[in-house]
């Protein structure tokens, strides 16, 4: 390798200012460089003009590069110069490699060493000056002082990666922050003992559910006790900077100590979660009590009003990332769209899940997208080097757990966990970073778990020697007493004191919890739900008013139907637009896209603000939107809803990023923190929902009942047979009726744009929200025979059930039964049949289900005999099961595919003689039995 070669990439400004000073005065720059310039500005005389086109520093740094060994303008010291460079180098790339941020056993070793003979110096340089400790920020210094500087910033209890960011200017900061107090803590003895404060209430919290509630679960924080004043230090720094707001997300590990600890969280409702006791309220089932989350209002030390949110998460490592970053959005959006950085989202993860579930990766790339930026997280990994009885080794190939962080080239702080300042110090740092630069950074805190996974587990199973060191190990409060003893901030009784005193207010909750017989649990983020209230399944079934006039609609139609005048458009979009003012002011036949459009205008000025995201939505999977349409020549994009005179909320929509997981956590966490924001995610097609599938079950359908979380949002789901295969025909409608149960969502199935006008304002209209999943259609999109009339959106509400208002009541011999598209399927091979004694009734609402609407609607066919449910899904897939166990009030067949194992045939001639046999089946009783 030439010897010169790492200058062609680095240290270009160091090279600068030293050519600056000796162009002004050569006799002021350390005699090697001023030949060295000298020999540059002769070649570039002689030979370069076939490089004008290069910056002077580049010049000079090929020249270095390619200058021969025995080159007598090159001395022997300028040559230790450039090595010395390459040792400062070396420690900024690889100096993490090198740290003391283990407390408990051995780093791995890595190659080559950062020993100045890797850089061709010996030991007989160390006391020689070099001027190439300018770039450090120091004056000319000897190597050996050049060296300790390195090691103090760079090999110390913080490591940090950052030198694969490509911001030169964000280096440079990162560089210059290093530089002050060589990256060591600096507080004073009041922080210091605030510190230790945190600390010991960290490590007696421990101690007094341990030995009170022996063998309980409660997923101790033992091991990483640090991250409470890291918390503590950064909520209220973030506070003085400007911060108002802060989201966090956890896994279990830890929770309860931080909910105590920096939530304020009272300790007589944690103790009576751990005694096992029943909820004051009948319909919430709730979770395990490292599982809850809490939103509290506090004053920093320093007087300043903070709202700080812990997000309610399941066991289902990292999903709650997703969701903390749609929460901080929707808060951003509503209340500080000017200024994102008022509020903070906090991720804490653990090693083994950051390492090894693929959502993080999917969160991390929508940091910097316009439609899920939330200017910059604080990630902070509670490294315990061990994934519940994994080894680190097994768990991941990378070298770290955080390399996630170089996808957004964000930097990251390895620490030792048992350094209490050092972890202060690296949280400031983060802090830092991201109020200015509003990009993510990443805090790994390498400590150890002091049990097993739980308390009640044997970690000696799997890491006997690890647990070895453990066990002998002191913990970091102690580690950190005995060091402010030493420097004399504390006596001897100092840190008994504070240890008693705490334990004498968990003892004096603890008596005060026992005298109360049921556990009280307060929602999540209630400030957000002032005027929405809890209800059941009767009043989900209650008429909304949801008509709207005439005048309005018509408003929102011109602005949906008129393109700017003054910028082109393709052809087609010219088409589309002037075809939505065709059937609004002239035809009166309003067609699904339509519709939604008008449920939207409408929504926006009655004043709620929507918001629509997932893949390819701005479009339309199937390009029936066309909510952003793109001038022909620029591709500027024009919404043309905004152009809505006098619309009181905002209009958001955005493609998102091939996710469903991410993107759907990330929009239920919007819903969660927005109830008067239509949050809607529509999938590219419903199967593609089983992408998000731990969303739905952990979050969607059970938060409320677990968590005391109401959730509005929208799961917009295409879903049809018609030929396209097992991947493209089914939104897996089974499984999420499987999943309703006491009120907990709506589950609908529409035929009419109108009745999906005034579904999407049902949503918005009640004082209450449940989520929504919507089984939309692909073909109905542009089927003549599906759609409405201006007047049955403007009068009318959303009709649970449709009857048959074709047929002569007294005729029908057979009802049937169905959802969806599958009406006009049938109804077409009605009509061609000539059968007026069948009758077929919809319902468009599956859940909760109208039971007595289609009593009413049975009792109306006096000498109907034949009763039905038809479906075009498989016998084991669609709403069959579900009508099983709800539609049992009448005897009736079903008329349906037998079941498969996937959910349609690929083969276009296959998938359409089952559909027809299907069909056939609602006429004729004795088909295939």
């Amino acid at each position: 390798m030439d010897r010169f070669s790492f200058l062609n990439a680095a240290h270009t400004e160091f090279f600068a200012q030293l050519y600056d000073q000796y162009i002004e005065n050569p006799d002021s720059v350390e005699p090697s460089w001023r030949s060295f310039f000298q020999g540059f500005d002769f070649g570039m005389t002689t030979y370069g003009e076939e490089n004008q086109t290069q910056a002077p520093v580049q010049q000079m740094a090929d020249y270095a590069a390619n200058a021969p060994a025995d080159c007598s303008l090159v001395s022997e010291k300028l040559q230790k110069e450039f090595n010395v460079l390459k040792l400062i180098e070396g420690y900024r790339v690889r100096g993490h490699l090198f740290t003391m941020t283990n407390p408990v056993r051995d780093r791995r070793k890595s190659s080559p060493s950062l020993e100045i003979e890797t850089f061709d110096l010996s030991s007989s340089d160390l006391n020689t000056v070099f001027d190439a400790a300018k770039i450090l920020g120091l004056q000319s210094a000897t190597l050996q002082e050049i060296v300790n500087h390195l090691k103090s910033v760079y090999c110390q209890h913080i490591g940090i990666e950052y030198m694969y960011i490509r911001n030169p200017g964000v280096v440079q900061w990162i560089q210059d922050k290093l530089s002050v107090n060589a990256n060591q803590p600096s507080f004073n003895s009041s922080e210091k003992k605030n510190i230790l404060n945190k600390l010991n209430e960290a490590v007696s919290f421990e101690n007094f559910l341990h030995t009170k509630y022996v063998g309980q679960k409660r997923f101790s924080l033992e091991g990483g006790e640090t991250i409470i004043p890291a918390l503590d230090a950064l909520i209220e720094k973030a506070a003085e900077k400007g911060v108002e707001q802060f989201v966090m997300g956890m896994a279990h590990r830890g929770r309860l100590n931080v909910l105590a600890n920096i939530f304020g969280k009272s300790t007589q409702d944690i103790f009576g979660e751990f005694d096992g006791k029943d909820y004051d309220q009948e319909y919430f089932d709730g979770d395990v009590k490292y599982h809850l989350g809490l939103t509290a209002d506090k004053v920093t030390a320093s007087g300043k009003k903070i709202n700080i949110n812990l997000a309610p998460n399941p066991s289902h490592l990292e999903t709650v990332g997703a969701v903390i970053e749609g929460i901080t959005r929707a808060k951003q959006d509503r209340h500080y769209a000017d200024d994102f950085s008022k509020v903070l989202p906090i991720a804490v993860h653990g090693d083994a899940a950051i390492a090894g579930q693929g959502l993080l990766y999917e969160i991390i790339q929508m940091a910097l997208l316009d439609g899920y930026k939330t200017g910059g997280t604080i990630h902070i990994v509670i490294n315990n080097q061990v994934g519940f009885t994994t080894n680190y080794l097994d768990a991941r190939s990378s070298t770290y757990c955080t390399d996630i962080a170089k996808v957004t080239l964000s930097p990251v702080l390895h620490v030792n966990a048992d350094d209490a300042e050092a972890v202060v110090h690296a949280v400031s740092f983060a802090l830092d970073y991201r109020m200015k630069y509003g990009r993510d950074v990443f805090i790994d805190l390498l400590g150890y778990r002091k049990y097993g996974h739980n308390e009640g587990d044997e970690p000696r199973f799997t890491q006997p020697v690890l647990y070895k060191l453990i066990a002998k190990h002191k913990n970091p409060r102690d580690i950190y007493a005995d060091k402010l003893l030493t420097e004399g901030v504390i006596d001897a009784t100092y840190v008994n004191g504070l240890e008693e005193a705490y334990k004498a207010k968990m003892e004096e909750n603890l008596e005060a919890s026992r005298k109360k017989e049921l556990t009280v649990i307060t929602p999540f983020m209630q400030n957000e739900w002032q005027g929405f209230a809890q209800v059941s399944d009767d009043v989900m079934l209650q008429n909304v008013d949801t008509s709207y006039s005439k005048q309005e609609l018509t408003k929102v139609a011109s602005a949906v139907s008129n393109l700017p005048a003054d910028k082109k458009f393709i052809k087609k979009i010219e088409k589309l637009i002037n075809d939505r003012k065709t059937m609004f002011f002239e035809t009166d036949k309003l067609d699904w896209g339509m519709a939604e459009h008008l449920a939207y205008g409408s929504l926006l000025q009655e004043g709620f603000d929507v918001r629509i995201s997932g893949q390819d939505v701005e479009r339309g999977t199937f390009s029936h939107r066309h909510a952003v349409v793109k001038v022909e020549d620029s591709e500027e994009e024009v919404i043309l809803i905004n152009n809505l005179e006098n619309k009181k909320g905002q209009f958001q929509i955005y493609n998102s990023l091939l996710s469903e997981y991410g993107v759907l956590g990330f929009d239920y966490g919007y819903a969660l923190a927005s109830p008067k924001t239509l949050t809607i995610w529509e999938a590219q097609f419903g199967d593609f929902s089983n992408g998000a599938q731990i969303i739905i079950d952990q979050y969607i359908s059970c938060g409320e009942d677990k968590w005391n979380n109401q959730n509005g949002i929208v799961l917009l789901l295409p879903h049809g047979y018609e030929g396209q295969g097992a991947e493209h025909s089914s939104a897996r409608m089974e499984r999420y009726l499987q999943l309703c149960a006491r009120q907990n969502m709506y589950v609908a199935d529409c035929t009419t744009p109108a009745n999906f006008f005034h579904l999407l304002r049902r949503q918005m209209k009640t004082n209450f929200r449940k989520p929504l999943i919507v089984f939309t259609p692909k073909s109905l999109l542009r089927d003549p025979r599906c759609v409405s009339s201006i007047e049955e959106l403007a009068t009318g509400s959303f009709q649970e059930t449709i009857d048959d208002v074709t047929v002569d009541k007294n005729e029908v011999k057979t009802l049937v039964f169905c959802t969806g598209k599958f009406y006009y399927d049938i109804t077409a091979e009605r009509e061609t049949n000539g059968r007026t004694d069948v009758a077929v009734v919809r319902i468009e609402q599956l859940f909760p289900f109208p039971a007595d609407q289609i009593k009413a609607i049975i009792a109306k066919y006096p000498n109907a005999d034949d009763y039905v449910w038809a479906q075009e899904e498989p016998k084991n897939m669609g709403a069959y099961s579900f009508m099983l166990m709800n539609f049992d009030f009448i005897k009736w067949r079903l008329a349906s595919l037998k079941a498969y194992s996937a959910p349609a045939a690929g083969s276009y001639t296959r998938a359409k003689r089952r559909h027809a046999d299907a069909i056939r089946m609602v006429f004729d009783k004795n088909l295939f039995r």
